[in-house]
C-alpha cells in the first residue's frame, strides 16, 4: 500500500480546511438572511390568496390594493396570477418575459405583454432584451403611480430590485417576489434595501427547491410578501410568526418543507460532522491516487537493499 508525502498531505489538509471556512461562511449567510426576513405582525393586512391554488398562487393584503397599475415579471407563458388582480382591481397588469414569449390569454381582463425581462441595467443577452424596473414603468406612463408587483424571474431579482432607485420602489405598495438562492452575501444588500421601504407580511418555501443541508432555510426557492412601510401597520409585540393557512405547496405531490423544526437545528451539527468527513475522505483519496511522488514500504526499501 502506498503511502502519501507530507506534502500531498499537506495540500489534502489546507483543501479540507478551504472547505470548511466555505462552508461555515455559507452557513452564517443562511441564517442572517433567515433572520433578516423573518415576517412581522401587520395588523391592518388581510391576506388572500391570487392567482393558483398551487405555483403561480401568491399572497397579498387584499384590503391594501389602492393601486393603479400592477407588474407581473416572469410568467412563462401563463399568468393567473397577473389575469385575477387585473379582473379584480380592475387595473392593467404588465407582463414581462423574454425566455417564453407566449401571450397568456386573460378573459375579463387587462394584461399586456412585453417580451422583455427585468435586470439591473438595459442590454440584450443571447438575443433576449432585459430592461429596468424605472424603464419599464416610465415607458407604460406609470411613473408615480401607486403598484403592485409580483417578481418570479429566476435569480435577476437580486440585482433588478437592488438597483431599482428610491422612487420606484417607494410608489410599490406591494411586492410579492420568489427568491433564488440563499449563500451569496450579496444577498443580504439587497434584503436590507428592501426593508428600508417594506416590511415583510409573509414568507412561503417553495417545495420544488426542497434542499437537505441549508438550514435555517428548508430550500433555496421561497417566496415574500413585502408591504410598503407607508401603508402597513406594524405590532410591535415581539413574536413568532406563523405560517398563513392560505399558503399551499407549489407542488401538491410533493412533500412540503416549510418549518426548520427542532429537531432538524439539533442534527446541524451531525449532518455537519458527516459532511467534513465525507469532503476529508474524498480529498484523501483522490490526493492518494493522483500523487506520483510516493515512499514505498519499508519492506520494499530493505529488499531493494
Amino acid at each position: 500500500m502506498k503511502r502519501l508525502t507530507l506534502p500531498t498531505v499537506a495540500i489534502v489538509a489546507i483543501a479540507t480546511l478551504v472547505s470548511v471556512v466555505q462552508h461555515t461562511r455559507a452557513k452564517k449567510v443562511r441564517q442572517d438572511l433567515f433572520d433578516a426576513l423573518a415576517p412581522v405582525t401587520i395588523t391592518n393586512c388581510e391576506l388572500a390568496r391570487f392567482g393558483d391554488a398551487n405555483d403561480g398562487g401568491y399572497l397579498l393584503c387584499s384590503n391594501l390594493l389602492n393601486v393603479q397599475a400592477a407588474y407581473s415579471y416572469g410568467i412563462n407563458g401563463t399568468d393567473n396570477w397577473g389575469c385575477a388582480v387585473s379582473r379584480q382591481l380592475a387595473i392593467p397588469v404588465h407582463q414581462y418575459d423574454c425566455f417564453n414569449t407566449t401571450e397568456p390569454p386573460c378573459a375579463g381582463g387587462d394584461t399586456r405583454f412585453d417580451a422583455v425581462c427585468v435586470g439591473a441595467e438595459s442590454r440584450v443577452i443571447d438575443g433576449r432584451l432585459f430592461g429596468t424596473m424605472r424603464e419599464q414603468i416610465g415607458n407604460n406612463g406609470d411613473s408615480g403611480k401607486r403598484l403592485v408587483v409580483k417578481m418570479d424571474v429566476e435569480g435577476s431579482e437580486w440585482s433588478s430590485l437592488l438597483r431599482a432607485p428610491d422612487d420606484v420602489l417607494d410608489n410599490i405598495d406591494q411586492l410579492v417576489v420568489e427568491f433564488h438562492g440563499v449563500e451569496d452575501a450579496r444577498f443580504l444588500d439587497t434584503i436590507a434595501r428592501l426593508k428600508e421601504l417594506f416590511d415583510v407580511a409573509n414568507v412561503h418555501h417553495n417545495n420544488f427547491g426542497c434542499e437537505p443541508g441549508l438550514d435555517p432555510f428548508p430550500g433555496e426557492i421561497f417566496e415574500v410578501l413585502f408591504v410598503n412601510k407607508r401603508i402597513a401597520t406594524i405590532d410591535p409585540t415581539p413574536r413568532r410568526v406563523r405560517h398563513s393557512a392560505l399558503d399551499a405547496p407549489n407542488a401538491p405531490w410533493l412533500p412540503d418543507c416549510q418549518a426548520v423544526t427542532a429537531e432538524t437545528a439539533s442534527s446541524e451539527f451531525v449532518l455537519y460532522r458527516r459532511w467534513v468527513r465525507r469532503v476529508f475522505r474524498r480529498l484523501f483519496y483522490e490526493s492518494a491516487f493522483v500523487s506520483a511522488v510516493t515512499i514505498a514500504p519499508a519492506q520494499n526499501t530493505r529488499r531493494a537493499d
